[in-house]
């Protein structure tokens, strides 16, 4: 009952109970558009409203939400112990007209004083001038304001127990996403009452490795799972359908909601292809698209 039970959560606020999702046989045809309703598909917005918008903003969550998605924070620790959300590993990428002695520091070399004075949306174009990192702080405020809605939290480099400390208020709001199952295992230790999501990437055999030992575990930790999905110029996944069919069929077995990342995709049949998979969840780096997508989708359903 896992996995009905955590979507409800998502949609409501609250835990309810539900019937459980039904388990697929293999090769049983098993899709989305006939057995879930379209509003219990999830949508995680890649770095706060992806392309959309700069990343990491209260102006890229409030687009996500507006889109009736879920966005992602990627947290670190500045010098002076503040949590923030901030994705890349130095200033490069979001500060290119700044010394190129700044360009090489990170979030750990600034003081929360010196982080806020950086604007963060100005190289996505003038019309986003002025936005700043977004404090842990101000995601937890705008959470207890708004009891309805979810934030993943990536893990990139902050202290567990601080983390959970300081979100202790609004724990069944996250779904912290770690690639480390380790990670997640200390994480629902220090916070139970939150939700994790495990992503990984790499080589089908690598992806099927990972799923024994996760098999082992019975899941354990997982509330969700996602993989990346790349599709090439013909239109090929990788990994295969097979690959990805089998393992929803894995992951519905044990409650486990099925998330994709397709990369660098915001083409409509790309969604319904994996909807027919069975995926009943995305990341993407387009969620207005990815939205249309689904909705588009399930013109066709047999369930409301």
């Amino acid at each position: 009952m896992k996995i009905r039970k955590y979507i409800g959560w998502l949609l409501s606020g609250s835990l309810l109970t539900v019937s459980a999702q039904p388990e697929s046989a293999p090769g049983d045809g098993w899709n989305v558009r006939d057995h879930i309703p379209l509003q219990e598909v999830i949508v995680q917005a890649h770095r706060g409203a992806g392309i959309p918008a700069p990343e990491s903003s209260i102006e890229a969550f409030e687009i996500a939400w507006a889109f009736g998605t879920v966005p992602e924070a990627d947290v670190r620790t500045t010098r002076d112990g503040v949590i923030v959300s901030f994705h890349d590993g130095t200033f490069s990428r979001i500060l290119p007209d700044a010394p190129e002695e700044m360009k090489k520091k990170g979030i750990q070399d600034l003081t929360f004083e010196e982080v806020k004075t950086l604007d963060i949306g100005a190289w996505k174009g003038a019309a986003f001038e002025g936005q700043r990192v977004l404090s842990l702080s101000g995601i937890v405020e705008t959470l207890r304001a708004h009891p309805e809605r979810r934030v993943y939290v990536d893990i990139k480099n902050v202290d567990f127990a601080q983390l959970a400390k300081e979100t202790e208020s609004v724990h069944p709001q996250l779904i912290i996403a770690s690639t480390h199952y380790d990670e997640l295992k200390r994480w629902k230790e220090v916070a139970p009452h939150s939700y994790t999501l495990h992503w990984m990437g790499g080589s089908e055999a690598e992806l099927a490795e990972r799923f024994d030992r996760l098999e082992k575990e019975q899941f354990r930790y997982v509330d969700q799972l996602q993989i990346h999905v790349r599709i090439g110029t013909d239109g090929a996944f990788s990994p295969g359908e097979d690959f990805l069919r089998r393992s929803g069929e894995r992951l519905r077995k044990y409650g486990v909601l099925y998330q994709t990342f397709p990369w660098e995709c915001d083409d409509a049949d790309v969604f319904r292809r994996l909807m027919d998979l069975g995926v009943a969840s995305f990341a993407t780096d387009y969620p207005d698209a990815t939205m249309q997508a689904i909705r588009g989708y399930f013109k066709d359903s047999k369930i409301q």
